[in-house]
């Protein structure tokens, strides 16, 4: 599978970014984006994903806030 590009953006891939760096995977679970074992994470981009579940804008740009400071920072 294929190393992707950081900062992480609403345009990532869920199935790239979980298997590149799978402790993003709690993050998403504590915001119910249950992507994490959904087939569908394989071709859905963070932002497509979450809206499906009917997230904002200003959420989706939240959580990649938060994913890209846990991947740099480890927090």
């Amino acid at each position: 599978m294929q190393k992707i590009e950081l900062p992480i953006t609403k345009d990532t891939n869920l199935g790239l970014l979980l298997f590149n760096y799978p402790q993003v995977a709690e993050i998403l679970l504590d915001y119910g984006l249950h992507c994490v074992g959904c087939f569908a994470n394989s071709f859905d981009s963070l932002d497509a994903g979450s809206k499906v579940h009917g997230f904002s804008d200003e959420l989706i740009d939240e959580i990649v806030g938060r994913v890209n400071e846990v991947i740099e920072h480890g927090e």
